[in-house]
């Protein structure tokens, strides 16, 4: 989709779609602008959790590159200083953790809350977050009351026949038109991954920074490598950390049918560690017992929902975050556990949501926004029902855990009500730097052939693999093997002249 560098407000792209050259130039011009204005950091707002030294700021960036003097908005930007002396300062390390909808704001935090894997790191540059557009503090979206959207029990994922698929289509159908309802045409046919990537070249600028050290991580790995694609002379140093696969025909329903059938490798994982530690737990010694469990849970909320609230769709919310992540596995376990022991108020207090948080429910259902914008609006979808129906309930023949329920999170794109792009096509450009990919073997919602395409499309990369884990985010884990060459390329630049294997990180203790 774009060729050549993107330096000179003179570039220009030689395939994709017409006014692409335009956005080049906006994106220059708005560069500029942000490079000569800077950044007014202050002390940051109290309710935004952000504690001293930590400072906050703002960005502006246009809404539309095409037009980069219509429509402006504020992006939130938040640094610690490099904990190091001037002399071992190497500008900023901006990161991004994911989503699409995920905030950057608490990177900081990593600092003052003294995350020992981070420490070196954290002496050479200062650590720089960000809320994407639409996101949090940036003008931020939104598609439903916030309160409606957490209200529970929703209906099973899983439909029982005609009539269950018929009310999820209605639903989703809802839910792209109340998008475009309360944020606006304008604002969703903008929620763009390029776009994002031209809003983190504006903060580069703004920052004073000549070129980007970029960390991203699991969906900030595609703003990575469509940043690398559209900028590669403005990069320094990239680490991606659990990689989208950036492949067109990957971007996004087929990315999302790969998730169905890795999360399910990742849930028997889970399952045979739950029976392994079974003298902890009491959910079976086999990891058929222990899913014999889990359907006899499902099936009990089917009927009648624990605590008049948790459901189906709420248990896979809340049991999801297991195959997700490590740090997962002891606390889903044990409030799975604890109802069987005759303790339902542990899993209705995991797992319902809380209406009185109305902060946080505003934020979930932000970033649910965000997710469906940005992913609906980068690129085509299939718009025939057939289509959804066939492969999705191939997939959950033999990969139930998930299929239907992420089904169901994606179908407003099929009704969506702006025109829907193509993506980028990710490839070396010249002057990109070798990029560092960081990947574990069994990750469940991004599947590790990601992280081998993208390799294979930056030229010089290297791939650092983490064998039989599948913690989602690896450079935040303790495992030396990795943390030793993320250190060494972001204080050094130094990389492995071959592609590393590394064994897995401690598997968590019950």
């Amino acid at each position: 989709m774009l060729a050549g560098a993107f330096a000179a407000p003179t570039a220009s792209a030689t395939s994709g779609r017409p006014g692409q050259d335009r956005e080049a130039r906006g994106a220059a011009i708005a560069a500029e602008r942000a490079g000569k204005a800077g950044i007014d950091w202050q002390d940051c707002p109290a309710d935004w959790g952000l504690e001293k030294p930590i400072q906050c700021g703002w960005v502006t960036v246009p809404l539309d590159y095409a037009k980069p003097n219509g429509k402006q908005i504020k992006l939130a930007v938040d640094r610690i200083g490099n904990t190091g002396t001037a002399a071992e300062r190497q500008g900023a390390l901006v990161y991004n953790p994911g989503g699409p909808g995920g905030s950057g704001l608490r990177f900081p935090r990593r600092v003052t809350t003294k995350a020992p894997v981070w420490t070196n790191v954290a002496k050479a540059y200062d650590f720089v977050g960000f809320d994407p557009r639409g996101v949090g503090h940036s003008a931020p979206i939104s598609c439903i009351d916030p309160q409606e959207f957490v209200k529970a029990p929703k209906a099973d994922p899983v439909p029982d026949g005609e009539a269950d698929k018929l009310a999820q289509i209605k639903l989703a159908r809802e839910y792209a038109d109340g998008c475009a309802e309360r944020s606006g045409k304008a604002v969703l046919a903008q929620m763009t991954t390029p776009n994002t990537v031209r809003d983190l070249d504006v903060i580069r600028a703004a920052l004073g920074e000549k070129k980007l050290n970029f960390l991203g991580v699991s969906y900030g790995t595609y703003i990575g490598a469509v940043y690398g694609t559209m900028f590669p002379g403005h990069l320094r140093r990239m680490i991606v950390d659990s990689v989208v696969n950036p492949s067109r025909e990957k971007i996004w329903y087929e990315a999302n049918l790969d998730q169905d059938v890795a999360f399910e490798g990742r849930w028997k994982d889970w399952q045979d560690w739950v029976a392994a530690n079974d003298a902890t737990f009491h959910l079976g010694t086999t990891r058929a017992a222990v899913q014999a469990k889990w359907l006899e849970l499902r099936a009990t909320a089917k009927k009648n929902p624990i605590g008049g609230i948790v459901g189906p769709a709420e248990l896979i919310s809340f049991f999801q975050s297991a195959p997700y992540y490590d740090s997962s596995w002891v606390p889903v376990a044990t409030v799975f556990s604890k109802y069987f022991a005759g303790d339902t108020q542990a899993l209705v207090d995991a797992a319902a949501p809380d209406l009185t948080d109305t902060a946080g429910n505003i934020s979930s259902e932000n970033g649910n926004a965000v997710y469906t914008a940005v992913e609906c609006t980068d690129a085509k979808w299939p718009t025939s029902w057939r289509k959804w129906n066939s492969d999705n309930t191939r997939l959950n023949k033999d990969y139930p855990f998930m299929t239907w329920a992420n089904a169901w999170m994606n179908l407003p794109c099929a009704f969506w009500p702006v025109q829907q792009q193509t993506p980028v096509d990710v490839k070396t450009h010249k002057g990109l730097p070798q990029v560092l990919i960081v990947q574990s073997t069994d990750d469940a919602a991004t599947p590790y052939e990601g992280a081998v395409e993208l390799h294979k499309r930056f030229k010089g990369s290297r791939l650092i693999t983490e064998k039989d884990a599948g913690s989602h985010g690896v450079t935040s884990l303790v495992n030396t093997c990795i943390n030793s060459r993320v250190d060494a390329y972001l204080l050094t630049g130094k990389l492995d002249t071959a592609d590393v294997t590394c064994a897995p990180h401690a598997t968590p203790k019950p």
